[in-house]
């Protein structure tokens, strides 16, 4: 069984066992590359899958869940192209619009792009970053972990006098100097995240004329002997004004996750405070939680 956005809870969906029936990629098919492949090879000679037509039960949002689980298998691939609106469709026995509601909640939720054009359509978006909140590691150090590199473009970094919310986070009197750094994180080269970091001036002199377009955190324990031990961080869906839209090349009002954070040495010192923009379409967020924290 399965619950909506809205918590209310729908029926059970018969569609996956439409996903068993048209089963995995021939083997041989290798991964996306300059001409995109067909994605599905021959899944309209396939048997589609069932949907369910009742109260509770949303057809485009049975095609939604179906394309989805498929692309979460990799049964459909990065860059791989679907078939045009009319042949899928038709295929699933449905209207062009309830069609083209469904391919747009995927496009929504990054898992699919959608161009127009001669060589246009409907085409599975790359995977999307996961970024593990459970543990306390930077952006490089996460890219490292998915085998991916990290950069940094620098928007600006001064020192300031602290506002009433940094203030409060540092533990400092509203006034006291701190250092901002505003960056745009990359992965692979693309905008992924903008970061604002706020750090006390006193515990770290002359951080602004070091490099600033790497881990911030490997600076601050190699220079200061000191690094993020704990953080506090909150979780909030926010939409992309014109400057955040501008910076990470989304579009205005596109979904982002601000993650707001407050970083301690192992001894509670606050260490820095910082509001980060993640793309929506791009990451994924996870948080791992138990019972007990000691069993983390």
């Amino acid at each position: 069984r399965v619950r909506d956005v809205t918590g209310v809870q729908t029926c059970a969906l018969p569609i996956s066992a439409g996903l068993a029936a048209a089963g995995p990629a021939p083997a041989g098919q290798g991964p996306a590359g300059p001409a995109r492949r067909a994605g599905w090879p021959g899944l309209l000679n396939r048997q589609p899958p069932v949907i369910v037509r009742g109260p509770g039960c949303t057809v485009h949002a049975q095609i939604e869940d179906w394309l989805a689980d498929a692309i979460g298998a990799r049964r459909l691939r990065s860059g791989d192209r679907l078939p045009t609106e009319h042949e899928l469709a038709a295929w699933l026995g449905v209207s062009r619009m309830t069609l083209r509601h469904a391919l747009g909640e995927l496009a929504q939720r990054g898992l699919v792009t959608r161009t127009v054009g001669r060589n246009g359509g409907t085409f599975v978006a790359e995977p999307k970053l996961e970024q593990d909140l459970t543990t306390l590691a930077g952006f490089s150090e996460q890219l490292r972990r998915h085998g991916m590199v990290a950069g940094a473009r620098v928007l600006g970094a001064a020192q300031r006098p602290a506002g009433p919310t940094a203030a409060a986070a540092l533990a400092l009197g509203e006034g006291d100097p701190v250092l901002e750094v505003r960056r745009i994180r990359l992965a692979d080269g693309r905008p992924m995240v903008l970061e604002r970091s706020v750090f006390p001036a006193g515990l770290f002199p002359g951080m602004l004329r070091c490099r600033l377009d790497g881990s911030l955190y490997e600076l601050l324990e190699e220079r200061y002997g000191l690094r993020p031990h704990r953080a506090r961080e909150s979780l909030e869906p926010v939409l992309a004004g014109v400057r955040e839209a501008e910076a990470l090349e989304v579009d205005e009002g596109a979904p982002l996750m601000l993650v707001e954070r407050t970083a301690y040495s192992a001894c509670g010192l606050p260490l820095e405070f910082a509001r980060d923009l993640f793309r929506g379409d791009r990451t994924r967020l996870v948080v791992w939680t138990s019972e007990l924290a000691g069993e983390m």
